[in-house]
């Protein structure tokens, strides 16, 4: 399977970073072709200027400044996101790549009756992510980034497209112990795929 694994961290020292990178040793060991984006080692402009604005809805003209970004999505069979869960989402600059990437005639079409999935390619997402919080708050709050991404960016793929979250709560009060741990789960889980 091709998999596009895209990390968004700004520190290449981070736990963020040494799940990525377990991660992607996990998904090639199991024989998958992996695709790897970093987005801010990379400088991501996650920023939608009033140009692209203008001409989002332009099927010929909207994929400008990041065809190469749409190419990548379009190759994979499967979307790995690793990032880590900041005010209770992804960070800004992961959903600017959400905002400049997953445009209209790329990932859905906008039609009479509703909007279209055009990423059918796509028949599974992972995400790998950490919270601050602990598991009940999440649920309280209806656990905002899983709904956007298993909710709305799901639908946008292949029908019947696979979802697995793989999170680790109260990160800022875990042993290095339960971070090894957790490090183990997603090699485990993911040599799965």
């Amino acid at each position: 399977m091709r998999v596009l694994l895209v990390h968004c961290h700004p520190r290449n020292d981070s736990f963020s970073a040494a799940l990525a990178d377990a991660a992607e040793a996990a998904l090639i060991g199991a024989g998958h072709e992996v695709e790897r984006r970093d987005l801010y080692a990379e400088g991501f402009s996650p920023a939608v200027t009033e140009a692209a604005h203008r001409q989002y809805m332009d099927f010929s003209a909207n994929q400008q400044g990041v065809e190469e970004d749409v190419a990548q999505l379009q190759r994979a069979q499967a979307l790995l996101l690793v990032y880590p869960t900041w005010w209770y989402g992804m960070p800004a600059l992961l959903k600017g790549w959400f905002d400049r990437v997953w445009v209209p005639g790329v990932t859905f079409v906008v039609s009479a009756g509703a909007i279209q999935p055009r990423l059918t390619n796509i028949r599974r997402i992972g995400v790998v992510t950490t919270y601050g919080s602990p598991l009940w708050l999440l649920l309280y709050l209806g656990w905002p980034d899983r709904r956007v991404i298993g909710g709305g960016i799901r639908r946008l793929c292949a029908q019947g497209c696979k979802l697995d979250w793989l999170y680790l709560t109260r990160m800022n009060h875990r042993t290095r112990s339960e971070c090894a741990g957790f490090i183990d789960r997603v090699r485990a889980r993911l040599s799965a795929w």
